[in-house]
C-alpha cells in the first residue's frame, strides 16, 4: 500500500486493556477513495484497532495521520468532525429519538461542504426506514437499527465510512440489503473500512485488505489477490 497517498495512515499502534496486549504494532493505510477490508477470527483486534485510531481507547504507542496531519489521540468527536462516519459493532443507535429524529440530528456538512447525503437521499436508498419515521428506535428490528446507523452515518456527508461488523446477527434477506448498501456508498467514491465475518463478502467488495492474528498484523494486501490465496486464508481465519 502507499503510504504516501494514505487518506488514512495508522502506524505502530500498541493498545492495552489492562495487562494484556492487545496490538502490537499495527500498521494499516487507506487511500482516499478505496476500501478496506479488516479481517481476522474474533478477538484478534479488530474492534481495538478501529477504537484506537478513533480515540475511544487510549493508545500506548503509535500514531494516526490523517491527509498527512498528524490527528493522534484525538477524542472521537474531533476525529468525527475530520469526515469519518463510524457504523460501530452494536449500531448505536439512539433507542428514545424516533427514527426521523436520529437521522436529522446527525445531518452536517462534509468537510468540503458538501451535502450531497440528504435526509431524502438516505431514505430512498433505505425504503424501509422511510416506513418507520415516528418509530422509535428501540421499536425496530435488528435489520432497521442497522440500516439506521448506516443512514445517521451517511447524513454526517463522510470522507470515511467505517463499519464494524455491520452483518452480525441479521438475517440472510437483510444481510444481502446490507452489501447491496455498501456497494453503493463505495460507487459514490466514499472510501471505507470494513470489519466482518464473512470474508469472502469483504474481500469481493474492498480493493484492499488487511489480516490480524493476535494482535499483529499477518497479510495485507489487493483483496483480489488475497482471496486466492486460500492457504493464507485457512490458516488465518480458520476457513
Amino acid at each position: 500500500m502507499n503510504t504516501e497517498a494514505a487518506m488514512l495512515d495508522v502506524a505502530g499502534v500498541n493498545t492495552y486493556y489492562g495487562d494484556s496486549h492487545i496490538l502490537q504494532g499495527v500498521d494499516l493505510q487507506i487511500p482516499a477513495g478505496r476500501a478496506l477490508g479488516l479481517l481476522g477470527r474474533n478477538g484478534m483486534g479488530k474492534t481495538t484497532l478501529i477504537r484506537s485510531l478513533m480515540g475511544y481507547v487510549p493508545m500506548a504507542a503509535g500514531s494516526v495521520r490523517w491527509g498527512g496531519r498528524d490527528v493522534t489521540g484525538w477524542p472521537p468527536e474531533k476525529m468525527a468532525r475530520l469526515g469519518i462516519g463510524y457504523v460501530p459493532e452494536g449500531r448505536g443507535i439512539f433507542p428514545n429519538l424516533s427514527v426521523s429524529e436520529n437521522l436529522v440530528m446527525s445531518a452536517r456538512a462534509g468537510v468540503d461542504g458538501s451535502r450531497a447525503w440528504t435526509y431524502d437521499r438516505v431514505l430512498s436508498l433505505f425504503p424501509r426506514l422511510a416506513e418507520r419515521l415516528d418509530n422509535g428506535g428501540a421499536q425496530l428490528s435488528g435489520g432497521e437499527q442497522q440500516m439506521l446507523s448506516i443512514g445517521r452515518a451517511l447524513m454526517t456527508n463522510p470522507t470515511l465510512m467505517i463499519l464494524d461488523e455491520a452483518t452480525e446477527g441479521l438475517a440472510p434477506l437483510i444481510v444481502q440489503e446490507i452489501w447491496r448498501v455498501i456497494g453503493q456508498i463505495r460507487e459514490t467514491g466514499i472510501s471505507t473500512l470494513i470489519v466482518d465475518r464473512n470474508y469472502r463478502m469483504v474481500l469481493a467488495h474492498t480493493d484492499l485488505a488487511v489480516v490480524l492474528e493476535k494482535g499483529r498484523v499477518v497479510l495485507a494486501g489487493e483483496s483480489a489477490a488475497l482471496a486466492q490465496d486460500h492457504d493464507a486464508l485457512g490458516r488465518y481465519l480458520g476457513v
